[in-house]
């Protein structure tokens, strides 16, 4: 049995006490009248939330990114999820902190940590989708200078980043095969635009496709050495997996806690309809199936924190997996439990479902991770 530290366990109750002091009708507040939930990141920030999994040493709380999640949970459970915690803190900060250069590190930590800096990612691509191999972002050196050309789609936060890294391919100098590498790329930067992707999601966070046309960079755009794409990838990868089981899971929970107070003050008959195993069995069953989600999510976080990434890859897709499942079904029974109210603007459940649903195909498919476990745990032929 997994059971969490002192520390971990007053982490989450002081982030639950900031989630509730802004709660989920200012969080809808900001996503139906087009604002965005600043002034909650801004105090996650100065409290020193989005920085609890970068080591003391770079301005950071010292955790790991079971302490991270821990912060993306809570939030979302009490009705605010961040998501932009899954992208800034997550795989940004946690990239530069791993492979950044001493320069780098004292350059974007600080801000990233303390709130004040917001980074996107940008790996997907129109033609390429959950086929990375396939990416066509290009970065050129001349002169000193980085020259990035290409294209990216389903780029989340932008219009709130300071900068996106860029996943783009260079050349190797050898085989002449193009090879990953990551860019900090300022979104002001010449050549560098975006455009909005409608979306049907009722939240603050959109969605971007990018063109970047001959944008020149500096050569310390590059984080770390264009020799260690690979590594630097999956070493952000991994956390965003597993802070957006935690951000599932926190939904999963948001909604669970309203449906049970439901079902324990609605009355139909003689007794409240909690009463009645047609609503109790599918909320036990909903909650039995996020708190196994929650238990793999961190046994992902464990086995990352002790630098076992090729564990925690495995672990971290299956607690995204099962999570995304997790949530949707969860909510899906809270809307249930809440009958026509479940539809009502004025009970807020209906909304997140499409957010819930988002988890199913972001940051990684679900058929991409039975891909992976069919043929890393299971041993089985690839099928693409």
């Amino acid at each position: 049995m997994m059971v969490e530290s002192e520390e971990r366990q007053a982490l989450r109750a002081a982030v639950r006490k900031l989630g509730l002091k802004y709660g989920r009708e200012y969080y809808l507040g900001k996503a139906r009248t087009g604002g965005k939930t600043t002034e909650l990141w801004r105090e996650a920030g100065q409290l020193g939330y989005l920085g609890v999994h970068i080591p003391e040493e770079f301005g950071g709380g010292g955790g790991g990114i079971g302490d991270l999640a821990a912060v993306c949970e809570e939030l979302a459970a009490a009705g605010c999820p961040l998501g932009l915690i899954v992208v800034s803190p997550a795989i940004c900060a946690t990239v530069i902190y791993r492979f950044g250069t001493d320069d780098q590190r004292k350059k974007w930590l600080p801000g990233l940590i303390d709130g004040a800096l917001k980074f996107a990612f940008a790996i997907t691509e129109p033609e390429a989708g959950s086929n990375s191999h396939r990416l066509k972002t290009v970065a050129t050196l001349e002169g000193g200078e980085w020259i990035l050309d290409g294209r990216k789609t389903f780029i989340s936060f932008v219009d709130e980043a300071d900068a996106v890294l860029v996943v783009a391919r260079t050349a190797d100098a050898t085989t002449g095969k193009l090879k990953p590498a990551l860019f900090v790329v300022p979104v002001d930067a010449p050549g560098f635009e975006k455009q909005l992707i409608p979306m049907e999601l009722v939240a603050p966070d959109k969605q971007f496709t990018l063109f970047l046309d001959g944008v020149r960079l500096p050569a310390d755009a590059l984080v770390g050495s264009d020799d260690a794409g690979l590594a630097q990838l999956f070493a952000g990868l991994n956390p965003e997996r597993i802070t957006a089981a935690a951000f599932a899971t926190g939904l999963a929970r948001q909604a669970l806690e309203r449906a049970v107070d439901y079902a324990k003050t609605r009355q139909v008959w003689d007794v409240p309809i909690g009463a009645h195993q047609a609503i109790a069995h599918p909320l036990a069953v909903a909650h039995i199936n996020v708190e196994l989600a929650r238990l793999m999510t961190q046994k992902a976080a464990a086995l990352y924190d002790s630098g076992d990434d090729f564990g925690a890859g495995e672990s971290a897709n299956m607690a995204k997996y099962s999570a995304g499942e997790a949530a949707i079904a969860a909510i899906d029974t809270a809307i249930q439990t809440h009958g026509g109210n479940g539809l009502s603007t004025e009970y807020g459940l209906a909304s997140m479902l499409a957010g819930a649903r988002l988890i199913r195909l972001a940051p990684v498919s679900r058929e991409m991770i039975l891909n992976f476990v069919a043929q890393n745990t299971l041993g089985l032929p690839k099928s693409y």
